[in-house]
């Protein structure tokens, strides 16, 4: 058994379905440290990483509430792989650093999901999870999911895919795979059965629902 809680790292390709997954460990009582939210918070107005960012970006990447223009950065991103590797290069480290200190807060939880959706390119967070729980579903899902999500069209969800690992690279790293292709239920039933299986590797009992 672990003397500390148990760091279980969880991903997904967009549209995979991470955020329902983390909702219904969270409910189960898991501490959830989302990366993703992080990095909102990082780069929200006041945020710490917006002066670094206006630095080296130029203050037209500032929109006037002081925030990061989230639209305008991606675009860039999308059009030049050395601006994504200059604000990874910002962001990563910060990001790191508070999930860091959000995982060693979280002592008295059963667990902790630390969910990164970049988990297989960033590559570190394998060292610093225990278990690594993948939410998948066929490419063709994600897809259709993104664009009735976010209205983008097919080109642009397509783009956003091939910046991120295909999806055997994520399959390939899975200690835990959770197939999100049925529906809401069927995704409960799964991580409901993770929640007793980490648990157990914890001694902590399961919540009654």
């Amino acid at each position: 058994m672990l003397s500390r809680p148990l760091v279980v790292g969880l991903t997904g390709g967009i549209g995979s379905g991470k955020s329902a997954a983390a909702e219904r460990f969270a409910a189960l009582g898991a501490a959830i440290v989302d990366t993703d939210l992080i990095a909102h918070q990082l780069t929200a107005p006041g945020g710490d990483a917006i002066p670094a960012l206006q630095q080296s970006f130029g203050a037209q990447l500032i929109s006037a509430d002081g925030a990061l223009d989230r639209a305008a950065m991606r675009a860039l991103v999308f059009s030049d792989a050395s601006i994504r590797q200059r604000l990874e290069g910002i962001l990563h480290p910060m990001i790191r650093t508070r999930s860091d200190a959000e995982v060693a807060a979280a002592s008295t939880a059963p667990y902790v999901v630390l969910v990164v959706p970049l988990l297989v390119e960033s590559g570190s967070y394998r060292a610093r999870c225990d278990r690594i729980a993948v939410v998948d579903v066929p490419e063709s899902v994600q897809v259709e999911r993104v664009m009735q999500r976010s209205r983008l069209s097919r080109e642009q969800v397509e783009a956003i895919m091939a910046t991120q690992a295909s999806r055997a690279a994520r399959c390939a790293i899975a200690d835990d795979l959770i197939d999100n292709s049925g529906d809401i239920a069927a995704l409960h039933r799964q991580v409901d059965a993770l929640d007793r299986r980490y648990r157990a590797e914890t001694s902590i009992p399961a919540r009654l629902s």
